[in-house]
């Protein structure tokens, strides 16, 4: 079996558009939403591009400073975004938020690189950081529906505790229904990107279970966390 992907040349690439513009024209035919389409279409390319780019010269750096420089973003940018949907934004709650985020994504990481995966040196660029925007972005999603559905259950007079209970199940279904869905409705990305590249199904299944316990983790953890700083003071 071949165990590494060859290049895409970009003509053929360019086929994956064509799917695409269908979409794009049915937009444009039924309603005005194809100039956002094509903008976030726009986007994506560019984004993967340069993301591609700097992957290849932070991999190849092979610098602990510049790994942990591109963590320490990860998490900044991950709390500002996770409480977008979030009325009275306030620095307090961006600073919890953070620190639950690294706190539930950073034991998590730390845990599978150190571990699990045993990584020599421990900040090998072309696992850690990969690992961690998945740890950080499922993390990040929990949070934020953490943070909205507690809002929502607060302004209808919910005492905390039951407040609490209903936004830390809330901001764990989405990675529960995934758990549920795993090999039955949906092979996941890394698992497939691996079977792709040519790797044994068993041996990405193990990487994949290892995927989901640390998302699932992190996530909980991470909401957890958030929902406890939350906890009004007693009068």
């Amino acid at each position: 079996m071949n165990n590494s992907l060859h290049a895409i040349p970009l003509v053929k690439l360019s086929l994956a558009l064509i799917p695409v513009s269908v979409v794009v024209y049915i937009l444009y035919r039924w309603s005005s939403e194809h100039g956002n389409a094509l903008y976030a279409m726009l986007r994506m390319v560019t984004q993967l591009m340069l993301i591609g780019y700097l992957l290849n010269y932070i991999f190849e750096s092979m610098s602990a400073t510049i790994t942990l420089l591109v963590l320490c973003v990860m998490v900044f940018t991950a709390s500002w975004i996770a409480l977008r949907t979030v009325q009275q934004r306030t620095a307090a709650l961006y600073l919890k938020a953070l620190f639950a985020l690294a706190l539930g994504g950073g034991t998590t990481l730390l845990l599978i690189i150190v571990g699990v995966l045993d990584l020599q040196p421990w900040y090998l660029p072309r696992y850690f950081i990969p690992l961690a925007g998945m740890i950080f972005a499922n993390a990040m999603n929990s949070v934020s529906l953490a943070a909205d559905r507690l809002e929502a259950e607060l302004q209808h007079a919910v005492d905390y505790p039951a407040a609490r209970n209903i936004a830390f199940r809330a901001s764990l279904i989405p990675i529960t229904n995934s758990l549920f869905a795993v090999g039955l409705v949906s092979i996941p990305g890394m698992m497939t990107g691996q079977i792709l590249s040519g790797v044994d199904p068993l041996i990405a299944a193990r990487y994949q279970i290892m995927v989901m316990c640390m998302i699932y983790s992190s996530a909980g953890i991470s909401s957890a966390c958030f929902l406890t700083f939350l906890k009004p003071k007693p009068d």
